[in-house]
């Protein structure tokens, strides 16, 4: 409870003096989102260039001031021959006649006036006979004569004729005169009568459509000798003459049974003009129109021509097609989707980093990665095509195996790991895809070429890597070549030589750019590499070489630290390099002041027996200050100068604290209050594995210094207790050390220090050698030696370090150093 109410008050003291405040997580969530947005719609406009193309109209006749080639595979439209195409559907199609059945309806009407006709005289005769006089009778007959008349004419819906009705009443609207005019309509009608033989006889040789406009019902018609116009009806009657002459009596009769058989032939197939044009309308708009293809990067205008129909036709075409392009829904569109993938390669391979700034980082990296990756596609893409151009023996899609994609898979497998190599590699593949015309094939090519890629560099040390990678990858993209080509059918030929050679290409391509590449993103954006950290681990650096002059017992100190991290960090699975390579820079600050730490104090003099408590305290937690600034000007890279920073936390300096506690005791003075986080380092904890193994090995180290007979069981015993300490003071709650993890480090700090602290066999001297001892000065020194340690100030966890104490100082002494250190 103690020690958790102390590091609360910590906390809060810390944040409100603003030392390690941290960066809003809004900020950082902002900055992420600018990142996505602002890259997808890069990628969505680039993938739709036409959108900020702007458009030149071109005339016939026009001189062309550039080359035009075709940005997409398109179709246009052949209009000379679509429209032949639909002048012979409209040809085709055949003149409607519409045939109207009712035309017989007269028949029944004849009928009927002559049934009406003969009532009339029957009725006419009766009213005679009841007439009271010959004067009334005759007027009653012709009244009711004038009033039949206009029904007859009514019923047959013809002209009154007078001649004709007098002529019908005489024979009494003979029954055999109505059997022949009925036979006469009959025999015409059905032949059907046309009103213009003429415009049918145009039609011989096609033929016309008979539509039945009762039942709607169609025929083909093709022989028109069967339909009689008006004219050959009426002759058709005419001739029927004598046989009527003959059959009826009087001649009268005849001619009147003609003349109202002329009068009641009216044409029943009839041009239907308007449904004939509707036809011939939609035959022609049901003709498809006629393209032909226009390959992608085919220059169909050259510059300086004039443009001419066909190519008017193309250009036009062209810009048709990229109008349809433009439409802006599409690049919001695509934008969300290069969105979706983007947080899925953040969420899969990036979100792990426990720091703001450095997924910041890392996702910017991918981001810019992602750009290049793309202008490299386009670029060769571009070079494919105009190189296919000049030779005509293979295809633009031969040279396509050489876009080096998977260069950036080794990349970013070395700066962040597999699994966001191969979610980057998804995304490369999609875009790379798209530039290429959205070709399957070559997706699965991109694709497993990265992912290999990927996984031969993974580990990582020396630049030969990338060389024998490389090849590795050139292989695998032949035969990746070798198969696709063989779904086109190109196998053995030179399309598929030609195809397996720039694959070969490709792969080699991929390890050279990720070569050249890798410097400059480890200077832009601060990475350290495995390659860099071998590189600092050189004991002749310039820092270190420094360090070992100005300060010879920290850089002691810092190598027996390089070793104990390096055994712990690979029992634990951490990044054994970075450990080591961050022992060695951890304590360089002290160059700026060495003399102020007990192991640098060479001749015995202790400086801050003059300073106050809290200056002591000042000026040990200055080394780590220091010690970040030598590491930025000396371009250490983030993940060292992290580690200095973090390797002591906030933890107390201890004998400083109670020695400043102690003198205000002593002064009585109550107003004097000493504040413990005024004696605390500044932190941050540890944030990582290996700034975790820095802080434990360093006071470790240190305080085996102090140990008497350091045996096994004592070193042992000193280890855990110490790493007990650090981990209830908070110091390792930050980073992702497990308790596992700590039972496998306090048992690799054990060995490496029984190493080093082992017993040697002692040589005996000759006699004349042995100079006698002065045991009252022996006594003394010892006492002030430990004294002095005691009481100066060190870079390590606890503030105190210095050379081992003579093996003949007892046990109280060295309960009472660690008790000094604070950690018993």
């Amino acid at each position: 409870m103690k020690n958790a109410g102390r590091r609360e008050k910590e906390s809060a003291t810390r944040t409100k003096s603003g030392l390690s405040d941290r960066k809003p997580r809004f900020s950082a969530d902002t900055k992420k989102w600018s990142i996505f947005i602002g890259l997808s719609l890069i990628f969505s406009v680039l993938l739709f260039p036409s959108i900020l193309t702007p458009t030149k109209t071109y005339n016939l006749g026009d001189v062309a001031d550039r080359d035009m080639k075709a940005s997409r595979e398109f179709l246009v439209e052949n209009s000379e021959l679509t429209q032949k195409n639909r002048e012979e559907a409209v040809r085709a199609v055949l003149p409607v006649y519409d045939f109207d059945p009712t035309a017989t309806d007269v028949i029944p009407r004849v009928r009927e006036a002559f049934a009406a006709g003969r009532t009339f005289l029957a009725d006419s005769l009766e009213t005679t006979w009841t007439s009271t006089s010959p004067e009334e009778a005759n007027k009653n007959y012709f009244e009711m004569k004038n009033t039949f008349r206009e029904r007859f004419f009514e019923i047959l819906d013809i002209p009154d004729n007078e001649i004709l009705f007098q002529t019908l009443v005489m024979s009494d609207f003979s029954f055999r005169a109505e059997s022949v005019l009925i036979r006469l309509l009959r025999d015409v009608f059905k032949r059907g009568v046309v009103s213009n033989q003429a415009m049918l006889m145009s039609h011989r040789g096609r033929g016309i459509v008979l539509q039945n406009i009762q039942d709607g019902k169609e025929e083909t018609v093709t022989d028109f000798d069967r339909f009689y116009d008006l004219n050959t009806a009426l002759s058709f009657v005419q001739n029927e003459a004598r046989t009527l002459t003959q059959n009826l009596w009087p001649g009268t009769l005849a001619q009147a049974t003609l003349a109202l058989c002329e009068t009641l032939i009216k044409p029943n197939l009839t041009f239907n003009k308007r449904e004939t044009a509707l036809r011939k309308e939609a035959a022609g708009k049901s003709v498809k129109p006629f393209f032909f293809k226009v390959k992608k990067g085919e220059i169909f205008i050259r510059e300086g021509e004039r443009i001419n129909p066909e190519q008017l036709v193309k250009l036009n075409a062209q810009y048709k097609y990229l109008k349809q392009k433009k439409m802006l829904g599409r690049v919001p569109a695509m934008a969300v989707l290069m969105a979706f993938l983007l947080v899925s390669m953040y969420q899969l391979g990036l979100r792990k980093s426990r720091s703001h700034d450095s997924e910041i980082r890392d996702l910017l990296l991918n981001a810019v990665m992602l750009l290049v990756i793309f202008f490299v596609v386009i670029a060769f893409n571009f070079v494919a095509i105009e190189t296919a151009r000049g030779f005509h023996f293979f295809s633009s899609r031969a040279l396509l195996y050489a876009i080096p994609v998977a260069g950036g898979a080794m990349l970013i497998c070395i700066f962040h790991g597999i699994v966001t190599a191969a979610s980057l590699s998804l995304i490369a593949s999609v875009l790379a895809c798209a530039v290429v015309d959205g070709r399957v094939e070559f997706f699965i090519y991109f694709f497993v070429s990265s992912l290999l890629a990927a996984t031969w560099v993974r580990r990582y040390r020396d630049r030969g890597v990338f060389i024998e990678a490389s090849l590795k990858v050139g292989l695998c993209n032949m035969i990746l070549a070798f198969a696709i080509e063989g779904l086109y059918g190109a196998f053995f030929n030179v399309e598929s030589v030609i195809a397996c050679c720039a694959a070969f290409i490709g792969g080699v391509l991929a390890g050279v750019i990720a070569t050249g590449l890798m410097p400059l993103i480890e200077m832009s954006f601060g990475y350290t590499t495995d390659m860099k950290l071998m590189e600092l681990a050189n004991l002749d650096q310039p820092l270190l070489r420094e360090l070992m002059v100005q300060a010879p017992g920290t850089y002691h100190h810092s190598v027996i630290v390089s070793s104990m991290v390096e055994a712990s960090a690979r029992a634990i699975g951490a990044n054994p390099l970075l450990a080591k390579v961050a022992a060695y820079y951890h304590d360089i600050g002290k160059i700026k002041k060495p003399l102020y730490f007990i192991e640098n104090q060479a001749d015995k003099t202790n400086r801050h027996e003059k300073l106050a408590p809290s200056m002591s305290a000042l000026i040990l937690i200055a080394h780590v200050k220091d010690g970040v600034e030598l590491a930025r000007q000396a371009k250490l890279g983030r993940e060292i100068r992290a580690i200095i920073e973090q390797h002591h936390g906030t933890s107390l300096i201890s004998f400083f604290y109670e020695k400043a506690k102690e003198r205000a005791e002593k002064r009585g003075d109550k107003s004097l209050q000493v504040k413990e986080e005024d004696f605390r380092y500044r932190g941050p904890r540890p944030q990582t594995r290996e700034a975790g193994l820095v802080m434990l090995a360093d006071v470790i180290e240190a305080a085996s210094k102090t140990l008497v007979d350091p045996t096994s069981a004592r070193i042992q015993g000193m280890v855990q207790k110490i790493m007990n300490k650090v981990f209830s003071d908070g110091q390792l709650n930050e980073c992702e050390l497990t308790l596992k993890d700590l039972h496998a480090i306090a048992k690799s700090f054990n060995q490496t220090l029984s190493g080093i602290f082992h017993h040697r066999v002692e040589y005996p001297e000759p006699v004349a050698k042995i100079a006698p001892a002065r045991p009252q000065e022996g006594a003394g020194n010892g006492k002030n030696g430990l004294r002095r340690k005691l009481e100066n100030g060190n870079s390590d966890q606890n503030g105190l370090s210095g050379s081992r104490t003579g093996r003949t100082e007892d046990k109280g002494e060295s309960e009472e150093s660690l008790r000094r250190l604070g950690l018993s």
